[in-house]
């Protein structure tokens, strides 16, 4: 096996995700998120920049504490710093950009920016995250995030068909 293809056991993993959501609950009193770590984090640039600016639009007014006091950017921290331990462990802990061999890498990275940007103002207009939504909505039995989660993977894979040759 080459270092390429080491991961961790699936199944360790989704136990240690588990534990991480379960003491989220237990301690936080949240269950996991990231999108709101990114947006209060944004308005308390922008507020450093132009306060006024950050005062005069009530969706961003609201955001009344310093984003580095919210419990969520600890948490993206967090998960920052888990992957990095994971990678690691794993062997696989070195630069570079994991791609197929017909696309360049300027293209893959313009792919994951744009995708990057999509799925945040979306996370944005939709008042959360998938983690948030999947992970949280899901451990507590929500119906609309099961749903959720079941048309992420439908559409995930009704797409593959159509990028599937940029991994060959």
């Amino acid at each position: 096996m080459t270092t390429q293809t080491k991961f961790w056991n699936p199944y360790l993993a989704g136990l240690a995700l588990g534990a991480v959501l379960l003491a989220s609950f237990l301690v936080a009193g949240h269950g996991l998120g990231a999108s709101g770590a990114s947006y209060r984090l944004g308005v308390t640039a922008l507020d450093a920049i132009a306060p006024a600016h950050v005062a005069a639009n009530e969706y961003m007014a609201g955001v009344k504490e310093h984003g580095l006091r919210d419990w969520l950017v600890f948490e993206v921290l967090g998960v920052f710093l888990g992957g990095v331990v994971a990678a690691y462990t794993a062997g696989r802990l070195r630069p570079g950009v994991i791609k197929g061999a017909g696309v360049s890498t300027g293209r893959r990275l313009a792919f994951a920016l744009g995708g990057g940007v999509l799925m945040g103002i979306a996370a944005r207009l939709a008042r959360g995250c998938t983690s948030g939504q999947a992970l949280s909505g899901g451990a507590v039995l929500s119906a609309g995030s099961w749903i959720f989660m079941l048309m992420v993977f439908a559409g995930g894979y009704a797409l593959a068909y159509f990028v599937r040759r940029q991994w060959r």
